[in-house]
């Protein structure tokens, strides 16, 4: 049983103007960490992320929710987790400052994270392992699929679980091949264009076929400029993707995206308020055929459906480290499955959890093999670092979801 929850408030400052954005102009990557220790001696490992102040904020919610969890067994948890994390995510006295989203539902996310974290280690196999071996009546038993009813409800989460299972073995092959990534890293807002263009062809050079550049300058030819700089650097077959991070008003939008459309982008991701529901759904109307992308800043699965029911966004960046956890985000998935639209996750986790989700999207949900988010910034603070080797994420061997950080080893 879970004879002690630890709960670790962990800030990493970067270096060289990495992660800048062109909202957040000097973030330090934190993670509001839950640790839930059993009797056994294994310590199952969850976290939010936060870009600084606020972090202690998360973690004190986090020390609420894990309190809830002491004395019980992993298994006697998860086995209808769905119902517990209603009944955490609807809580009384944390509700109002919600509900399901801000700082209690980040809060929520890490002891959730925690709660798979240590199931696997329990069963002493990898999340995704585990994940695609529960059968889909156990994976529906970990969802909460409350207000979704209009377009998901159990029956319809089960079945479309069961009608990927005959398919299933099709798709196990990823496991050898790994996951195709996608490198975030190339154009940091705060980057030089010399810096973005060397980075660029390092990109290459490492086996990216995909890559970012944050774009939301106060002069909108900065932004055309470094475009075009990767696209020249990539070459016409490299898929480009453009980040806004919600920089601009929708007029705003309307007019930078279309000048963009010139370097024929694969997305322009978070162009506006994400909150903004009928402003993506305008906005992509009015830069057709460039497809627009969000989630990063989604913070539930209500909202994920309202994007869905709009059909504004063409690709779902859910992140199991800003919705509520693992749960959620396979929530979100399926619903994504149901609407026909990629899961590519924003990955506040650097891609360590991400790596286990999206083979279970893949493998189990029949959901596209697209690419995952590339963030090489913490790798050295994991015991067991995601594998990125010639572009493509390799599938970790390790029990659990790859989450344990190096400053919090027992």
């Amino acid at each position: 049983m879970i004879r002690k929850i630890t709960i670790d408030d962990v800030r990493f400052p970067l270096e060289g103007n990495a992660g800048s954005d062109a909202i957040h102009r000097d973030p330090v990557y934190s993670y509001a960490v839950t640790r839930l220790h059993d009797d056994s001696g294994l310590t199952g490992t969850g976290f939010a992320f936060t870009l600084g102040e606020g972090n202690d904020l998360v973690c004190k919610a986090a020390e609420y929710y894990g309190k809830t969890l002491q004395g019980k067994d992993i298994e006697d948890v998860m086995a209808n987790f769905g119902e517990l994390f209603k009944q955490l995510s609807n809580d009384q006295q944390f509700r109002w400052l919600g509900p399901h989203k801000g700082v209690v539902h980040l809060a929520l996310a890490s002891v959730t994270n925690a709660c798979y974290d240590l199931w696997a280690k329990k069963r002493g196999v990898p999340l995704w392992k585990l994940l695609i071996d529960l059968s889909p009546e156990q994976i529906v038993n970990t969802l909460d699929l409350s207000y979704l009813e209009d377009e998901l409800t159990a029956e319809q989460a089960l079945a479309l679980l069961k009608a990927q299972q005959p398919t299933k073995a099709e798709r196990m092959p990823i496991l050898e091949k790994g996951y195709p990534g996608y490198d975030t890293s190339i154009g940091w807002f705060n980057y030089s264009d010399e810096l973005v263009r060397e980075n660029c062809k390092k990109a290459l050079a490492e086996g990216f076929t995909a890559m970012k550049l944050k774009v939301g300058s106060a002069d909108p030819e900065r932004d055309i400029r470094r475009a075009h700089i990767v696209r020249e650097v990539a070459g016409p077959d490299v898929k480009v993707m453009l980040d806004a991070n919600q920089q601009w008003n929708l007029p705003q939008a309307i007019e930078i995206c279309n000048k963009l459309k010139s370097i024929n982008p694969y997305w322009i991701e978070e162009p506006t308020h994400p909150d903004d529901v009928n402003a993506h759904a305008t906005l992509a109307k009015a830069i057709a055929p460039v497809k627009l992308a969000l989630g990063e800043h989604v913070p539930n699965k209500i909202i994920f459906k309202n994007y869905l029911q709009s059909g504004s966004s063409s690709f779902m960046q859910v992140d199991a480290v800003r919705v509520g956890g693992v749960s959620e985000f396979i929530t979100v998935s399926l619903l994504c499955k149901k609407f026909g639209v990629p899961v590519v996750p924003h990955v506040g986790d650097m891609g360590q959890l991400h790596q286990h989700l999206v083979l279970f999207n893949h493998i189990a949900m029949g959901h596209e093999a697209l690419f995952l988010e590339h963030i090489p910034h913490l790798q050295k603070h994991f015991v067991n670092p995601a594998q990125i080797i010639g572009g493509v994420y390799k599938t970790p061997q390790v029990p659990g979801s790859s989450c344990d950080l190096l400053v919090l080893k027992d």
